[in-house]
């Protein structure tokens, strides 16, 4: 533990500073896909009762028109965040004839491509460019690919904790250059450190065999009839199974500062590249991509966390950092928790807060080339061997035990875990370190190895997770939802088809001329 980290907490231990603490901002984002009785994708079109995906607020799709995403408000307080989550579901399936919510992160039996519908998000012209967008991803890279479901978890810190924090650090510039440089700071750490989450939470160890079809990995084992995997995988998820992408390996992109991120995104913006370019951006009338770009827009990077500002309408996410700098952060390495109703519980934010303000108050020096190699092998050796007995690790470039660089990190998280204990009068943040310093010491702990175990026992992993999901749909069906819950649902569904309406009658210019507008901003 560092001399300067240390400081950072004592001064933050502070009685007056305590309530900074207590007011942390979240958000979660969870993926998961609609699927029928026999474990296929659902073929049917996004109900229409849970309103329109491109105006919702809460209920929206991802890449596929069966791959729902749910989206919670920003939060102070974790309970509130899984309560809004857990309502969502509630209301959803209540809405579903037929057809339930998968569990798992990877996906369900898939037949090809083609059982992959895309989004559909209407006739208005970002509607369409949402919808070629996927298209483009679909050329890219596969269906298959973008069938797979996560979670997100957005953190920030308030604004009254930057001021003091501003002090803390004897930084007397602008307010904003400060808060960037830190959440970069916080970046920079968190891909140094996020293997420890895969281990952690990692729950994608095994998957169906259709979904690698007839290119089957030699990396993976044959697990059951109809299931592939690793003994001692974590996150098959987060390998290069997963997302993935040649010409993105080819990028470099920079979190030493906001300048130089920006200056990487949009050099990926504005490059084109060869085998893009030979799939067509418009041919026979029809749009297959929206640039023959490395990437098409900024969401296409497949990066662990982002830097992130929200929006204004009809403005893109590196121009709004440009403009006002980072709010907050998008951690993007989380598979979905079968396990779990809705797929992530309190104790884990209680931990991912820890986590994060360790990465925080820590000292960050820029990546050396050395220490991305070590970030990229560490990762790999916990995605694909995480709960292997006498794991070694990288750290300047040296190996050393994965059992001892977990606890290092986990021992130096105590006192973070402690001081927002104390801000909150209460033990939950200590209570979830104590879980995943128990997970260290037994894998068998680990969300990966409870499911491995069912695997282990003769279960196929699509039978495992589709009982897994009506065990689910009878958990929620069961308590309900109160009859103000339904009423304010179904008005904001009801808003959002309308709001879908007005965008579609208020189109001003051609889909062509509004992607070549887009497309030159």
């Amino acid at each position: 533990m560092s001399d300067l980290y240390q400081t950072r907490l004592q001064r933050l231990s502070a009685s007056e500073n305590l309530p900074l603490l207590t007011r942390i901002q979240r958000g979660i984002e969870k993926e998961g896909l609609r699927v029928t009785s026999q474990a296929t994708v659902a073929q049917t079109g996004h109900p229409q009762t849970l309103g329109s995906p491109l105006t919702h607020g809460s209920i929206t799709t991802d890449y596929s028109e069966a791959l729902l995403e749910f989206i919670t408000p920003v939060s102070q307080q974790v309970n509130d965040s899984i309560d809004y989550l857990t309502d969502l579901h509630k209301f959803t399936l209540s809405q579903l004839e037929g057809e339930y919510l998968w569990p798992a992160s990877m996906p369900c039996q898939l037949a090809g491509d083609e059982s992959i519908p895309i989004a559909q998000y209407g006739s208005s012209n970002i509607a369409q460019m949402k919808k070629v967008y996927r298209q483009g991803l679909g050329h890219r890279y596969g269906r298959t690919m973008q069938s797979i479901a996560g979670i997100h978890y957005n953190f920030s810190m308030p604004d009254d904790f930057w001021l003091y924090c501003q002090h803390l650090w004897d930084d007397k510039g602008d307010i904003q250059t400060f808060k960037s440089q830190r959440y970069f700071d916080l970046i920079r750490n968190f891909r140094r450190h996020s293997w420890l989450l895969i281990y952690l939470f990692g729950a994608s160890p095994a998957l169906d065999s259709s979904f690698v079809g007839d290119n089957k990995s030699d990396k993976l084992s044959k697990l059951g009839k109809h299931t592939l995997g690793l003994p001692f995988a974590t996150s098959l998820r987060m390998s290069d199974l997963g997302y993935q992408s040649k010409a993105q390996s080819e990028l470099n992109i920079s979190y030493n500062n906001l300048k130089s991120y920006i200056e990487g995104m949009e050099q990926a913006m504005n490059r084109h590249y060869p085998d893009y370019e030979h799939i067509g951006v418009k041919v026979d009338d029809s749009y297959r991509q929206l640039n023959a770009n490395i990437l098409q827009i900024e969401n296409e990077y497949y990066s662990e966390i982002r830097p992130k500002r929200i929006t204004q309408t009809g403005e893109k996410p590196v121009a709004a950092l440009r403009k006002r700098g980072v709010e907050y952060v998008e951690v993007r390495i989380l598979d979905t928790n079968p396990l779990l109703p809705v797929g992530i519980d309190e104790q884990q934010i209680h931990f991912l807060d820890t986590f994060l303000l360790y990465c925080l108050l820590l000292d960050s020096p820029e990546l050396s080339t050395v220490e991305q190699e070590d970030i990229k092998f560490n990762q790999q050796q916990v995605i694909l061997q995480g709960r292997k007995p006498s794991l070694s690790l990288k750290k300047n470039g040296e190996l050393i035990g994965f059992d001892i660089r977990a606890n290092e990190l986990l021992a130096d998280m105590v006192a973070i875990a402690h001081l927002l204990d104390t801000a909150h009068g209460n033990k939950s943040h200590n209570k979830a370190l104590t879980v995943q310093i128990n997970k260290v010491e037994n894998s068998e702990l680990t969300p990966s190895a409870i499911l491995m175990q069912t695997i282990e026992k003769g279960n196929e992993f699509t039978d495992s997770m589709l009982s897994q999901a009506k065990e689910h749909q009878a958990h929620f069906t069961k308590s309900g939802l109160s009859a103000t819950k339904v009423a304010q649902l179904q008005l904001a569904a009801k808003e959002s088809l309308r709001l879908q309406k007005q965008l579609e009658a208020s189109n001003e210019s051609s889909f062509d001329v509004f992607l070549q507008s887009h497309n030159a901003s």
